[in-house]
């Protein structure tokens, strides 16, 4: 019996509490996936980590042991208590009760740096599935002076977020990941690592923040915005797709294609990168 699972066990039963289904929270009781997550981001005392959702504290009680300081960032006030109970002698452990979507990073991580010696800032979390893309999303764009987000998600996304753009499990979130990081799996998570059990599998993965953009572009929301309208209607090509969604006039499309050696008929899942940066840089 893991180590994991019997603190689990002792704090729910403790706190007379199950997980809140509308929260996404799913509890991990596997040792092996919590040391895995936190050693693959290689965390030194140096570092200041952000947690997202920590729930019972599984990841963070070894977090505290690794880095200088820990945010804990978390919504729910049943676990809010017994993180300050549990971590009630943690001096490098702060408990923030809030939404994560709802929070200034920016503001609060540069406060940070000005406060503490903080060599590097890095996010690990496992994310409730339900809200997953919207905090990645928030990470990403609020270009945070982060160096990794290790996050453990549902397979499903793991796999669309890992891809490379224009193989096959493409979407338009992996244009947006692959713009600004680098993603990689980490380790594959049974769905029976889980108290309750979830219906779905899970991955551990990194994003490795870029220093700058992979691409440059001109206007940002337009490159972003050209993606998404092509994937949109992704059976169509990406001149029907794009055209039909009011993005441009499809004579426009059609002279920049050709101007870029396309076919007329490709379909927006087989451009590059690279490719929409330069349509959206034309338009």
């Amino acid at each position: 019996m893991s180590k994991v699972y019997q603190e689990t066990m002792f704090l729910l039963k403790k706190y007379h509490i199950t997980a809140n289904k509308k929260l996404g929270q799913n509890f991990l009781i596997e040792d092996s996936v919590v040391n895995k997550t936190v050693e693959s981001a290689n965390i030194t005392k140096k570092d200041l980590v952000i947690e997202i959702g920590p729930g019972l504290g599984t990841l963070t009680s070894l977090l505290l042991e690794k880095a200088k300081k820990v945010i804990a960032i978390e919504l729910d006030e049943r676990m809010v208590t017994i993180l300050k109970e549990r971590f009630a002698l943690s001096s490098n452990l702060e408990i923030i009760q809030k939404d994560i979507l709802q929070i200034d990073l920016k503001q609060l991580l540069e406060q940070e740096k000005k406060e503490s010696e903080i060599q590097k800032i890095k996010v690990v979390a496992n994310l409730p599935y339900y809200i997953t893309t919207p905090i990645i999303m928030k990470l990403l764009e609020d270009k945070l002076p982060v160096e990794t987000i290790t996050i453990m998600i549902q397979k499903e996304v793991a796999d669309r977020l890992t891809a490379l753009p224009g193989e096959k499990l493409a979407g338009a979130i992996t244009y947006s990941v692959n713009y600004y990081a680098e993603a990689r799996k980490i380790i594959e998570v049974p769905k029976e690592s889980f108290l309750p059990v979830p219906e779905v599998e899970s991955t551990v993965i990194e994003l490795k923040l870029r220093e700058k953009p992979k691409v440059m572009v001109q206007n940002e929301k337009k490159f972003f915005a050209l993606i998404k309208t092509s994937f949109m209607q992704r059976r169509k090509t990406f001149l029907n797709g794009v055209s039909n969604g009011g993005f441009a006039e499809k004579e426009q499309l059609k002279q920049i294609l050709q101007e870029l050696n396309l076919p007329e008929n490709i379909r927006g899942e087989n451009l590059s990168l690279e490719q929409f940066a330069q349509i959206a840089n034309q338009l």
